[in-house]
């Protein structure tokens, strides 16, 4: 994947001197954007933006205002390059939302370390849910790789939505994400609050979940714990109708009404034995099997499986 790096600059003295330095790193490409075309620089996304204070005739307050007040670009990393090291001005562009301030005097090798370490961190987060804010599947699996290395038993429980999409069908993409942060809420709550074990909550995607539990933990407490809690939240997205027939309407393809029942959360529990599974691709298939057995109960419900290795 490329690294798109925008130097705001009137020069091009900056952008030679990166595009030599990254010479043999080929996903790194940098663009000299002049100070006047920034409105219609900002119209795509880069990965950083660095702003060259040196060369500019404009306020850098100002155009890193420009830069934060661009919905686009609200949450991309910006790095201005001074040579104004006192704490005052630093801290006046600081207090503009700017995350990084280099000095022009800084050699071009904490330049180039600055920047990768940027796009690093940028990179990592990216596999982080933005809804959420959870660790999404390559963390995941990292978690899942590291608990099998340590050949030690531990619980995987896999949790997703049932008759979601009726619900986004009729209330809209809007209110289906809140119903999505607040599962990923509850599941955090009930988790992150058990006592001396090492856990972890991930985000898949979409409406599907994963906690990562130790051995020693209860599993029907905790299962029982979120079911009660998301049967009694998510209502507060429904209307008092749906509320009291116990079910919504949506119109299907052909016209026809049907009818699906207030959304639920059904939880797949895998008792995962230290001498039971050999790859986390074996756990994410019981898991799916265990998970499917929830949902054939009507409503918020758990399955757990305890299969011995075979």
């Amino acid at each position: 994947m490329f690294q798109e790096i925008y130097i705001i600059d009137c020069e091009n003295e900056l952008v030679m001197m990166l595009r030599e330095k990254f010479e043999q790193e080929k996903t790194f490409r940098f663009k000299n954007i002049n100070p006047v075309n920034l409105e219609i620089a900002l119209k795509n996304i880069p990965d950083l933006i660095i702003v060259n204070e040196q060369s500019l005739n404009t306020n850098v307050i100002e155009i890193c205002k420009k830069i934060r007040e661009n919905e686009d670009n609200s949450i991309t990393p910006v790095l201005v390059v001074s040579s104004d090291n006192t704490e005052e001005y630093k801290l006046s562009i600081m207090k503009n939302n700017i995350e990084y301030i280099i000095s022009a005097d800084a050699s071009n090798e904490y330049m180039y370390y600055t920047i990768k370490n940027i796009t690093r961190l940028m990179s990592v987060n990216r596999t982080v849910s933005p809804l959420t804010a959870l660790p999404g599947n390559v963390q995941i699996q990292t978690e899942l790789k590291k608990r099998l290395l340590r050949k030690e038993t531990f619980q995987v429980l896999y949790l997703d939505l049932d008759n979601f999409k009726a619900f986004n069908d009729v209330y809209g993409f809007i209110k289906g994400d809140e119903i999505i942060k607040l599962t990923a809420r509850i599941i955090t709550k009930n988790i992150h609050t058990l006592e001396e074990s090492d856990v972890f909550v991930g985000h898949i995607g979409g409406d599907d979940f994963v906690a990562i539990v130790d051995e020693n933990v209860d599993h029907d407490e905790v299962c029982q714990n979120i079911i009660a809690e998301f049967d009694k939240e998510v209502l507060k997205y429904f209307n008092d109708i749906d509320i009291e027939r116990g079910y919504i309407e949506v119109c299907n393809r052909r016209g026809v009404i049907e009818e699906f029942p207030l959304t639920s959360i059904s939880i797949g529990v895998v008792v995962a034995d230290k001498k039971r599974f050999s790859n986390i691709l074996e756990i994410g298939e019981v898991g799916a099997q265990v998970k499917h057995l929830a949902k054939t109960t009507m409503g918020s419900s758990y399955a757990i499986d305890r299969r011995d290795n075979i």
